[in-house]
């Protein structure tokens, strides 16, 4: 290993093919053998959400080259697999290097005659997927990296229906990707040559002016908006991304007057300096907004990740004058029961309605839509597994996707995009938040009203980070340990079904019948208690974590937290 890893880094500080400053960053680090090690051990991994990682030089980095080699590799699918002439959509966000990689992935893909349309500054994920579809493109790619820490950035790809790619043609990019065995074989061009010839534009204003229209047309009670828009206080951060331009110009145009941007977080700024992490799950990355809105006494209090596909929330109870934090079950769930409430009552609701979410999300989503009358879908933790429903609805003219939802803080109102759409959200909730205002209640009354109703569902989950090759080596040994011999029970809850994603198998444990899950294979052991309770684990797809989650159904808000408490320290043995 050490030789070969030796080798590449000879080859990469004297192969006049890399820059200087890719080679100045190398020498720094030459004796380093841990560093040089975990630089070049591998080609980073180019998976079914594209790439992820550590910004800089070498093969296991992002950079410049490894951006090129995934592009060469992108192109030759869709040169045998789609068609070139209608385009690759490519947009970006606030992290290090993503104007950069942006265009070296346009400027690579127009040197392999395909059409590209680059987003002329930076833009969201769900503008991403709405532009792609706006221009009948054949796939798309955004420069991000998420919620993760500021030395990361990433690459995800889209493919025509606007979702991120799912099976088969993940599997054909990957192996495509991976066919690229030389920087050799990597085209580029100039940008000029590149617009010259024709393969190369940009878009802009004409993108935010149909996506901002696009967005409006899930508001379901504009009058409710115009009554309650001067009583309604919401206090929003961007965390230095792209949410800033969409978000705001949407409540401005809905009509929207107290809206007060965290001054902090208002510009983009790649190292996001005031926080401790870009990401709304963590409750810390919420102490400027929380300041602020106690200043202007806020009702809601909103947070979108770098890529504005998730919203963080939290809420104000008047009771005790708290903020109350809400996780991503809870505000998609929120949205969504207003959704298929007041679109059943108003009768805008589509025929065969149908509500997709993914089995690592609350079990309130199942209880909700039984109660609307809404086909309810399971898939695969990931949100272009839902992205990936629409296009099967629409296909197979099945059902009618109203909303869909992932624990992970990210849902989408309506088809306009095929991913999470953190802007969307905040508009919805936003009327959410006039509607129940109007009546006299708070978000956080009718979060508690829709407890009472369905039972108090509550959800944890946590994660445990093993680094490098040795770290990844320890996950798949963990969860092959779990997978041979999986726990019939976890303290009071009994195993009711375990099901295996990766084998396809679910084993009824009182019957000891077999069944299919019915989804693709996929690495995650999933554990359905007693009691409505369940728990799963699953390596991350996009960082060095095995990831645990863990669901119950309480009588109360104390009776939940103190059987989620108990079943997540169950859950943690697993672990040890």
């Amino acid at each position: 290993m050490l030789e070969r890893v030796q080798k590449e880094l000879q080859y990469w500080l004297t192969d006049p093919y890399f820059d200087d400053r890719t080679k100045e960053e190398l020498l720094t680090i030459r004796n380093d053998e841990a560093e040089v090690t975990d630089r070049f051990y591998r080609d980073l991994a180019f998976g079914t959400g594209g790439l992820r990682g550590v910004v800089g030089a070498g093969t296991n980095r992002m950079n410049i080259y490894t951006v090129r080699k995934a592009t060469q590799g992108l192109a030759n699918y869709i040169n045998r697999n789609g068609d070139p002439k209608r385009g690759v959509a490519i947009s970006y966000d606030c992290r290090r290097m993503s104007p950069e990689f942006a265009k070296e992935t346009a400027l690579c893909l127009a040197a392999n005659g395909i059409r590209v349309y680059l987003s002329d500054t930076l833009r969201p994920v769900p503008e991403e997927s709405f532009a792609l579809r706006y221009y009948h493109c054949q796939a798309g790619v955004e420069i991000t990296a998420s919620h993760n820490p500021p030395e990361y950035n990433g690459y995800k790809v889209y493919w025509e229906d606007g979702a991120q790619i799912t099976p088969p043609h993940d599997d054909g990019i990957i192996a495509d990707v991976n066919a690229v065995a030389s920087y050799d074989e990597v085209k580029t061009m100039t940008e000029e040559a590149a617009v010259q010839e024709g393969f190369l534009s940009y878009f802009g204003k004409e993108i935010d002016d149909a996506y901002m229209e696009a967005l409006k047309t899930q508001i379901i009670h504009p009058d409710v908006i115009r009554a309650m828009a001067d009583d309604i206080r919401i206090v929003y951060t961007p965390f230095h991304g792209t949410g800033l331009v969409p978000v705001t110009r949407v409540l401005q145009e809905l009509g929207f007057r107290h809206v007060y941007v965290v001054p902090e977080q208002r510009d983009p700024d790649p190292e996001f300096t005031t926080l401790t992490s870009p990401n709304p799950e963590n409750p810390e990355s919420f102490e400027l907004a929380l300041k602020l809105a106690k200043e202007k006494d806020a009702d809601i209090v909103l947070a979108t990740d770098p890529d504005a596909d998730r919203l963080g929330v939290y809420v104000k109870d008047t009771k005790s004058g708290e903020y109350i934090g809400f996780t991503g079950n809870m505000s998609g769930m929120l949205i969504g029961e207003y959704i298929l409430r007041e679109r059943r009552l108003n009768g805008t609701m589509p025929e065969n309605p149908a509500l997709v979410t993914t089995i690592v999300t609350t079990n309130l989503a199942k209880a909700v839509a039984a109660r609307y009358g809404v086909h309810y879908i399971e898939v695969l933790t990931g949100f272009k597994y839902i992205g990936e429903q629409i296009r099967i609805f629409e296909e197979l003219h099945s059902y009618h996707y109203v909303f869909g939802l992932e624990e992970s803080y990210g849902c989408l109102p309506g088809t306009h995009a095929r991913d999470k759409d953190a802007p969307a959200a905040v508009m919805m909730l936003c009327e959410a938040a006039a509607f129940y205002k109007q009546r006299g209640l708070t978000l956080w009354d009718q979060m508690q009203n829709i407890y009472k109703e369905y039972g108090y569902y509550r959800e944890a989950q946590f994660s445990i980070t093993m680094k490098g090759m040795e770290g990844a080596d320890k996950i798949r040994l963990l969860m092959e340990r779990i997978r041979s011999n999986p726990p019939k029970a976890f303290g009071r809850w009994q195993v009711e079904e375990f099901r295996d994603y990766a084998s396809g198998k679910v084993l009824e444990l009182v019957s000891g019948k077999e069944k299919e899950t019915g989804l693709p294979k996929s690495n995650v052991l999933y554990f359905a208690l007693s009691e409505d309770a369940w728990c799963c684990a699953r390596p991350s797809g996009t960082e060095p974590k095995i990831k645990f989650y863990m669901g119950v159904r309480g009588t109360s808000l104390t009776d939940a937290t103190a059987q989620l408490e108990e079943l997540t320290k169950k859950v943690r043995k697993l672990a040890d």
